[in-house]
């Protein structure tokens, strides 16, 4: 269909109806200017982290993944073939994991392991031998790596953290206590805390060469939480809530 700038201006509403039909050429002055056609959305399945319950019909692709990524300033994370839009931190989230982020930095200087923070791109693929064969992306809150030499030519991280830690909120609850729980275990990560502000507590779990849970353990205020991979790594809980309101 061929339709000029007027006629366009005129009943653009009109042609927004069939533009669902076929595409339409806009014209001026007898020549062709531009082209109105249908926009699909992508089929990709994204679950914000507001979400609690969801179900997909569809697993998304490591291609249709970065597709997304590429074209967006937002953040998300890949797992088991699910998106997760990444939403904005909140101000206790942030104070929590500046906070061990600190505890970190000041254990691991001037050893070969080194602490990071979100965002950076963790590539995971569980029980599989390759990414490619079982592709995961998240950007944990705080990292551990002891196997740098597994940044690449593009500057980007390809190995296995150490240890991770993520800060729960309410929304993100469920993906960190199953999901990512799952993930890390399969993936060979040696060590997980999740941090939960809400009741103060940290839980910690240590994972076996067989990728396994070996043993959780729940730490309150008034307990010390000593990392089972890194001797001398221990933290106060109580510390790491000292700068929120109790």
């Amino acid at each position: 269909m061929r339709v000029n700038t007027t006629d366009m201006q005129n009943a653009f509403g009109k042609y927004l109806s069939l533009v669902e039909k076929e595409d339409i050429i806009i014209t001026k002055n007898g020549r062709s200017v531009a082209k109105l056609t249908h926009y699909k959305e992508p089929d990709y399945f994204i679950v914000h982290e507001e979400a609690h319950q969801y179900q997909t019909m569809k697993k998304v692709s490591y291609e249709e993944y970065m597709e997304l990524v590429d074209s967006s300033d937002q953040r998300y994370e890949l797992i088991e073939g699910e998106i997760y839009l990444l939403a904005s931190p909140s101000f206790t989230h942030q104070v929590v994991v500046n906070e061990i982020s600190w505890h970190f930095n000041n254990y691991f200087k001037g050893k070969p392991c080194r602490s990071l923070t979100a965002p950076l791109d963790i590539r995971l693929f569980g029980y599989a031998t390759k990414f490619e064969e079982e592709p995961n992306v998240v950007q944990p809150d705080v990292v551990v790596i002891c196997d740098e030499e597994k940044v690449n030519e593009k500057n980007k991280y390809e190995g296995i953290p150490t240890l991770i830690v993520e800060v729960l909120s309410p929304s993100t609850k469920n993906k960190d206590l199953v999901a990512k729980l799952n993930l890390y275990m399969k993936s060979g990560v040696s060590e997980y805390w999740v941090v939960n502000p809400e009741n103060k507590s940290i839980l910690q779990y240590s994972f076996s060469k067989e990728r396994e849970i070996d043993y959780p353990q729940s730490h309150r205020l008034e307990d010390t939480i000593q990392s089972t991979v890194f001797p001398g790594l221990e933290i106060f809980v109580q510390d790491v809530f000292s700068e929120i309101s109790l």
